[in-house]
């Protein structure tokens, strides 16, 4: 049917030719019609002969991905080690350039480079520590040395001592006093350190668990439980460890322990101590943070039944109930503080609840009144 159709029109246009151009069934139909003279393609014209030309270069081998790499890109590569899969091209379409490869290999030389400053800076801060000339000595004991000695000898001999440990979070506290430092040491005449914080909640919180702030009478057999907080601070002193203590610590305001401790600590290290300073403690605070320590299970004094230690305050990311945010992680001033006990009068319990008393407190932070916030 088709081939007769297209024989009719040939038959009205003699000079038309017909040409295939695809395998279709149909136009194969129609050659069949037409004859081989039509079914054959034709010529293509006369195209010029090509002029000489030199071999051309073979294409350089694409990259991992696919991506087409020149040659110089891919040398420049294999000359600074340069994983070229790892390079992201700029070019158009992904491709990657020279200053991609340039720059893939000053950021490896950055990094393998970063560990030298880094290491070179920590030497730099490390202290120069000196030989002591107490090194190969022999030197008599003395006699600050042997009190101190005896006495610690003496309270873990004739106390069953325990050491309980919790962690406070001081970020408020640590936020008042330094709002408050410069016009307070202005008004006061003294520095503002943590310490004074301490030493009243401490102060504070042993009015409510007396039983932390007494003695066991033993030729007796009675329990004395005190009215007065005296509390002993320990002093890091040139001679040795001494403990000068505030009389009636719970009757005073942070200026007031401000300034007992700082004449105190004065003393201490200077050699004004008299008797009467250093005797009458009921309690004792000893900071170890002061020197970088995170906690301490110290010892408790002889005729006391609890000993406050102050760990070092550190920044740190900790989990927080936000009232708004619910749990989250937040960067707070964090310290540890440990009571050690007489457990003959003191219970697990009772240093729990002490312990749990003085965090309260110091979480507050409701000092702004004292501090004249």
């Amino acid at each position: 049917m088709v081939g007769c159709a297209v024989t009719a029109l040939l038959a009205r246009f003699p000079g038309v030719r017909v040409e295939l151009v695809d395998a279709d069934p149909a136009r194969a139909e129609v050659a069949a019609a037409l004859g081989a003279d039509f079914a054959a393609p034709a010529p293509a014209p006369a195209q010029p002969a090509p002029v000489a030309q030199a071999p051309a270069a073979p294409a350089a081998p694409s990259g991992d991905d696919g991506a087409y790499v020149t040659p110089l890109v891919r040398k420049l590569a294999s000359e600074n080690n340069v994983d070229l899969s790892a390079v992201k091209g700029t070019g158009v379409g992904g491709r990657i350039r020279k200053q991609d490869v340039v720059a893939a290999a000053e950021a490896a030389k950055a990094a393998a480079a970063a560990p030298a400053p880094a290491a070179a800076q920590a030497a730099a801060k490390a202290p120069k520590l000196e030989a002591s000339p107490l090194r190969g000595q022999t030197v008599k004991m003395t006699r600050m040395r042997k009190v101190i000695g005896e006495n610690m000898m003496k309270a873990l001999h004739s106390q069953a001592q325990l050491t309980s440990v919790l962690e406070v979070d001081i970020t408020k506290l640590m936020k008042l006093r330094n709002q408050a430092k410069a016009s307070f040491a202005a008004r006061e005449g003294v520095k503002l350190s943590p310490m004074p914080f301490f030493v009243k909640a401490a102060a504070q919180a042993l009015k409510a668990h007396p039983v932390v702030n007494a003695r066991i009478n033993e030729d007796e057999g009675t329990i004395t439980y005190f009215d007065s907080e005296n509390i002993g601070i320990a002093v890091d002193a040139e001679k040795g460890l001494m403990t000068p203590v505030i009389k009636g610590a719970g009757d005073l305001n942070i200026a007031g322990i401000s300034k007992k401790t700082a004449e105190l600590a004065g003393k201490a290290r200077g050699g004004g101590l008299t008797p009467d300073d250093m005797s009458g403690a009921t309690f004792t605070i000893s900071n170890t943070g002061s020197r970088g320590a995170l906690f301490d299970t110290v010892i408790v004094p002889p005729n006391q039944a609890a000993i406050l230690g102050i760990g070092a305050t550190v920044r740190r990311p900790v989990v927080i109930d936000h009232p708004d945010l619910g749990e989250t992680i937040a960067v707070r001033d964090m310290t540890y503080l440990s009571l050690s006990y007489d457990h003959r009068l003191v219970d697990g319990a009772d240093a729990a609840r002490y312990l749990t008393s003085v965090k309260a407190i110091l979480e507050a932070g409701e000092f702004e009144v004292e501090l004249g916030l």
